[in-house]
């Protein structure tokens, strides 16, 4: 019940400063083009890094078939592979999996099944141009924190020239 396989893909863009302010996000699809899958029985997540001006395909995961049975063994390799995600994007999702998705700082969002991942993607855009929405915002904060924690650990760490 894992991921079957997983194409990442070659960015030619090596660009850190683009790349440190995107926000990862996931979409749950059967053709890559639209969100019309619930996250639990989800077979493929299209990844995106998405910034005020671009959104670029990182990575498409493909898992095994499984089915809406209850069993929450089949979340963790989802869940790991959308690490790092900001947001998850499904038609529907359970009360324990978005527990699960909370605890490891991914939003899920609910859509109406069908949508266009382009369409959700420009939606995000422009929420990020506007500032009004709460968990890119949030997401943004939580990844400043963490720089500033990171770098407190190496100074703790004592650094010698």
């Amino acid at each position: 019940m894992g991921l079957q396989r997983c194409l990442r893909m070659v960015n030619s863009d090596t660009s850190t400063n683009t790349a440190n302010k995107a926000l990862k996000l996931a979409f749950a699809t059967t053709d890559m083009k639209h969100v019309d899958q619930h996250f639990g029985s989800a077979r493929v997540f299209a990844i995106y890094a998405v910034d005020i001006e671009h959104a670029k395909l990182l990575e498409a995961a493909q898992f095994d078939r499984v089915e809406q049975d209850g069993h929450e063994d089949k979340l963790v390799a989802k869940i790991a592979m959308l690490e790092g995600c900001a947001a998850v994007y499904c038609q529907a999702v359970g009360s324990s999996a978005i527990r699960q998705l909370l605890a490891h700082t991914i939003q899920p969002v609910k859509v109406v099944a069908g949508v266009a991942i382009a369409d959700l993607i420009g939606s995000v855009q422009d929420m990020l141009r506007a500032g009004t929405s709460v968990w890119p915002a949030r997401t943004v904060v939580r990844r400043q924190e963490s720089d500033t924690r990171r770098f407190d650990a190496m100074e703790a760490e004592g650094w010698e020239e």
